[in-house]
């Protein structure tokens, strides 16, 4: 071992926490989940962007990205002299680009993306600061059938890597805000009342709501599965933006369960943590077997346009792949010091994975398994090695 800490290998090879190196064959695997999702959105017409790792903080901290501001690895730009950030999310991305580069593109524009996103710092469901996104944003469309398209293509995208026992989360970030608009509170117990909302504390609600006490109480007991929480819903006296709120989610429930009519839906009316730049429906989706969300999404305002609308979803790969079986060692065969190359290209156009011989070797079926193959090319014959 080396006196100087610098050269050491041991602490070279240590890397900044939460980040990881990712190895055979989890790497191979994971390419093969971004490969399927993302053939899932452009199938349904979204068009695969890939914006970059780097942008000046002004153009990365709008819109949507204002809620990633705390989280954004920052530097400055040697040539500009301008601060930049390192994306903690990818959807601000994608809107720039379609409020910008396709801003006179048709609407709706329809894009998706997959890549790596910095955070400065983790949180206790998932200890890692770099991680993979894969996303689809809807772009310029108002409507509850955008909203719709986007929950079902997201969940579809989990189909197709093998995600089952899927549930998906409704809120309308924008109902709670709307019936404390009406209030007419003070900054401080306005405060008060929002923070006994989040904690879901009815008898604090109904001491600091007074005469609105009645229907904020029914919006945090509505919560539940789909059926009972609508009716639940249609029985309290909102405000006419609130309950054209809840006749958006109402419109949208039943586009999806036409297509998912045994998707389990529940709903929570009065959330909205995590969700604070969200302008109407937003969602959460999870799996049976993992604690946290595999992926949420909902509509917003895009960046450079404020006049604008759009809704997307983002889907967090790490989770992903708790919620399937480990990757199995890929089948390869060795293929002995010598054997014609022609051989071994036959079997990679079968599919096959093919490890060369570098060297001549007294056992080859040694060598073989010292290089971790299963499979070895004896005589022209692919053979199982015992």
């Amino acid at each position: 071992m080396t006196d100087d800490p610098v050269l050491d290998p041991a602490l070279t090879a240590l890397l900044p926490a939460g980040f990881r190196d990712i190895l055979a064959p989890n790497a191979a695997n994971e390419a093969r989940l971004i490969d399927a999702m993302m053939s899932t959105a452009t199938g349904h017409g979204y068009l695969r962007v890939k914006p970059p790792l780097i942008e000046f903080e002004t153009s990365l901290l709008q819109g949507p990205g204002a809620a990633t501001a705390e989280r954004v690895f920052r530097l400055m730009d040697p040539i500009s002299q301008r601060m930049m950030g390192l994306r903690a999310d990818m959807t601000a991305q994608a809107a720039r680009i379609a409020t910008t580069r396709l801003k006179n593109a048709p609407r709706p524009v329809r894009l998706c993306y997959a890549g790596e996103v910095l955070r400065t710092t983790a949180n206790q469901l998932n200890p890692e600061r770099e991680v993979v996104q894969v996303g689809a944003e809807l772009i310029g469309s108002p409507t509850a059938e955008a909203d719709a398209e986007i929950i079902l293509v997201a969940i579809e995208a989990l189909r197709a890597v093998g995600v089952e026992r899927i549930s998906l989360d409704l809120m309308v970030p924008t109902l709670v805000p709307s019936v404390l608009a009406k209030l007419g509170l003070p900054a401080k117990p306005l405060s008060a009342l929002r923070q006994a909302i989040d904690r879901k504390d009815v008898a604090a609600v109904e001491e600091i709501a007074g005469d609105g006490a009645a229907v904020l109480v029914g919006l945090l007991e509505a919560a539940g599965p789909r059926t009972e929480a609508m009716q639940a819903l249609s029985r309290l006296d909102l405000p006419g933006d609130a309950r054209e709120a809840l006749d958006r989610l109402t419109e949208v429930v039943e586009l999806v369960t036409a297509v998912e009519p045994d998707l389990s839906i529940t709903l929570d009316p009065a959330e909205n943590r995590g969700f604070e730049y969200h302008t109407g429906i937003a969602f959460s989706l999870f799996a049976r077997g993992v604690r946290a969300e595999m992926g949420r999404g909902g509509r917003y305002r895009p960046n450079h346009d404020p006049e604008g609308t759009a809704t997307g979803f983002t889907l967090y790969l790490e989770r992903v792949l708790q919620a399937l079986q480990d990757p199995k060692k890929p089948q390869t065969v060795f293929v002995p010091h010598g054997t014609p190359r022609d051989q071994a290209a036959a079997l990679r156009r079968d599919g096959r994975i093919t490890v060369a011989g570098l060297t001549p070797a007294d056992d080859a079926e040694a060598e073989a398994r010292r290089m971790g193959c299963t499979f070895i090319l004896r005589d022209g014959q692919v053979a199982a090695l015992n």
